[in-house]
């Protein structure tokens, strides 16, 4: 008797510690609550497309319902980076999450697979993996191609007698921007620029207009450079001096939503620093405005008549290597099913109103002239490189930004702002 009861006692026990052991492996984090379910952690930076993100994952739960997928957004003036380095210093790193360039793909270089054998990888458009890439191996899907420069109000141009077609040399935009000045009062106007001073963002993608022709756009050329010569330094302050005289002031005091969502929608500026990106954020406030008005003008920088913008991908999707092996499995095939399938082809294009970086995209569905305008400056080879991503890291937050700010309101000299930022450069590098 006793020896029946022992064995019931034992195996009772082995019951026991299988359920517990079965509940330990549950409370991984990569598995959560909700039976055998995948779960996929992602860490999104994209503020101005948020919605579309947690849409386009709830599709893809309907049509694999053993998938969770849980979305985390950081940005719009959240320091999203730091945000993202304290979730792999918890030991709650996601599965999926957006690299910003070179430097990101070496910092998190332990954690990312190699998506060389993704669909995704393979359909990316020429060159686009670059930004991710190192020693030969790429570690990031492209996002998409985001493209930026002066973002214009087509509708005050015209009413001031002026053709944005037309503007073709630094000396027509100079002479622009007086000719708008000089009708603000009857135009409506608050201003002609209302470039975010206080976004350190914003000085961070303005600055690539002057630095990428410096490492000739090459994303590679810039992150390996040991130092910042400023070599278009001079054209760099002419632009910031006629920003600074024509724009909405105090200029330090203008975040992103008072420069695009309040005075350039409402035809209170005629011209920001801003790109594609904007046209969701415009489009839930006036849906035909980025149809109707929004147009996109290049900078004059290594050539006072042939004018560029920058673009090229923006983002990187990286996969954690180290979470379990259905979760890494999922992770590849959400994001190829993102960029490789119809429905997220479709959503891609018409709900996030990305410009693709996968090949297989039918180009014409791409409503805003702007979008347009990005991807045939691209295919004509008018464009620079997302260069400011392969910057030393903090360097436009602790280098660049503060100092340039510093100009904007007389503290310091233009020659005293390029002595420090490269001085900064070089010893963060």
């Amino acid at each position: 008797m006793k020896r029946k009861l022992f064995r019931v006692f034992s195996l009772l026990m082995v019951v026991l510690l299988s359920l517990v052991g079965c509940s330990g492996n549950n409370s991984s984090g990569d598995k959560k609550s909700g039976g055998n379910k995948v779960v996929l952690d992602i860490f999104n930076i994209k503020v101005e497309t948020k919605d579309q993100l947690e849409d386009l994952t709830k599709k893809y739960e309907s049509e694999n319902p053993g998938v969770k997928i849980n979305v985390t957004t950081v940005g719009g003036g959240q320091d999203a980076p730091s945000a993202l380095q304290a979730k792999f210093s918890s030991g709650e790193d996601p599965a999926i999450f957006l690299l910003g360039g070179l430097s990101d793909a070496e910092k998190y270089k332990d954690y990312l697979l190699d998506v060389s054998n993704m669909e995704s990888a393979k359909t990316a458009t020429e060159g686009t993996l670059e930004g991710a890439t190192l020693d030969g191996v790429p570690y990031g899907i492209p996002m998409n191609i985001e493209g930026f420069g002066w973002l214009i109000n087509k509708e005050i141009f015209n009413k001031a007698g002026i053709n944005p077609d037309e503007i073709k040399s630094y000396q027509d935009f100079e002479n622009a921007v007086k000719t708008i000045d000089s009708k603000k009062d009857e135009l409506g106007l608050e201003a002609v620029f209302a470039f975010s001073g206080k976004e350190d963002w914003v000085v961070n993608q303005y600055s690539n207009q002057f630095t990428a022709p410096e490492f000739d756009n090459s994303l590679t050329k810039a992150y390996e450079s040991k130092t910042l010569a400023w070599k278009y330094g001079d054209r760099m302050k002419e632009y910031t001096d006629l920003v600074n005289k024509y724009n909405v002031q105090p200029i330090l005091s203008l975040d992103y939503s008072t420069s695009v969502e309040d005075l350039f929608i409402n035809g209170k500026v005629a011209i920001i620093h801003q790109g594609n990106w904007i046209v969701p954020t415009l489009d839930s406030i006036d849906p035909s405005f980025s149809k109707e008005k929004l147009g996109i003008l290049p900078f004059y920088v290594s050539s006072d008549t042939e004018g560029t913008i920058s673009a090229g991908p923006s983002w990187y999707w990286g996969i954690n290597k180290k979470k379990d092996k259905e979760v890494v499995d999922e992770s590849k095939k959400f994001i190829d099913w993102m960029y490789t399938s119809d429905e997220g082809k479709k959503a891609i294009v018409e709900d996030f109103k990305y410009i693709p970086a996968h090949t297989g995209y039918d180009i014409d569905t791409i409503k805003d002239p702007v979008s347009k305008t990005v991807y045939q400056f691209l295919s004509e080879g008018k464009t620079t490189g997302w260069i400011h991503n392969q910057y030393p890291n903090g360097w436009f937050q602790t280098g660049l930004f503060p100092v340039f700010q510093k100009y904007l309101i007389g503290d310091i000299s233009w020659d005293e702002f390029e002595k420090t930022t490269s001085q900064s450069y070089e010893s963060m590098r």
